[in-house]
């Protein structure tokens, strides 16, 4: 019997076998698939990022702001210098931390926020000016520098959208 030699009825079984093959043989395809997780990405649930957010960054502000404090005041712009290397890793891992989760975090220092940062003083208390240095503030106390805040401008991009809000962080 050769293939050519079956007549239509047999033609059409056959056809139909070869179709149910085929989709056997995608089942492992599909099955890898969707164990290795590329469905489509959602939106993420956890939806309370500017708060975890700010929980971190005054995390560490407190780190940092312990860097420049106690720098003789002549010397503040490399205490601000210090506090800035202090928080430049911290902050790429927190922009870097939930990338997996499709979370990006961009944090800036924001020099127009700082300036709005209320100075320590009244009575009582002899502290000197503050000086905004690009978004860290800093206070002359008794000859020497004390961080007051820094001030940061955060973007939150998630699948669900982008969420944009500028933080002013005082250490503890």
């Amino acid at each position: 019997m050769n293939l050519f030699d079956v007549n239509a009825g047999e033609r059409g079984q056959l056809v139909l076998v070869a179709a149910a093959l085929a989709a056997l043989a995608l089942v492992p395809v599909v099955a890898a698939y969707l164990q290795f997780g590329y469905a489509p990405a959602v939106a993420d649930t956890d939806v309370d990022h500017e708060s975890r957010t700010v929980r971190v960054l005054q995390r560490i502000v407190d780190d940092a702001a312990e860097v420049g404090t106690g720098t003789p005041w002549g010397e503040r712009e490399a205490a601000v210098e210090d506090v800035r290397q202090s928080l430049a890793p911290r902050i790429r891992q927190l922009e870097t931390s939930r990338l997996n989760d499709n979370v990006v975090v961009n944090v800036t220092y924001d020099e127009a926020l700082a300036a709005s940062v209320d100075c320590p003083g009244g009575r009582g208390h002899a502290f000197g000016d503050c000086e905004n240095r690009g978004g860290v503030v800093v206070q002359n106390r008794t000859g020497e520098t004390v961080v007051v805040a820094v001030a940061f401008h955060v973007r939150v991009t998630t699948p669900g959208g982008v969420a944009r809000f500028g933080r002013v962080v005082r250490p503890a």
